[in-house]
């Protein structure tokens, strides 16, 4: 399954790039487990950040930050199988499960809980 791994990165850091490289890290640390269980997984900063760098992006928060941040996560929804929820305050992150749950997509808050995971 695509898996997007959802929690922190911007939220808590007052835009701080060192607080939010190491929400990234946190993100990123269930990847393989995910991945050696057959799993695919998927965190939006992946794909959000280049984008972002490519469209000549300066300052985090700005217009074209919000305009891709988000919406990158959405799009992923469409394609991904479940949703992995790790702790934390993050309304991002809060909405995917919602827009997951919408769609009928499985959310766990477990790394163990994931199919093949446990």
């Amino acid at each position: 399954m695509l898996i997007l791994i959802a929690g922190p990165y911007r939220s808590g850091t007052g835009d701080d790039q060192v607080k939010m490289a190491a929400n990234l890290k946190r993100l990123e640390e269930p990847s393989y487990a995910l991945f050696k269980a057959g799993h695919v997984p998927m965190i939006g900063e992946w794909v959000a950040l280049p984008v972002w760098n490519a469209a000549g992006g300066k300052s985090i928060g700005d217009d074209l930050y919000e305009g891709i941040f988000h919406p990158v996560a959405h799009r992923l929804l469409q394609l991904c199988e479940g949703v992995l929820r790790l702790p934390g305050d993050s309304k991002g992150a809060d909405n995917d499960v919602r827009i997951a749950r919408e769609r009928g997509i499985p959310v766990w808050y477990k790394l163990e809980d994931v199919p093949g995971c446990g």
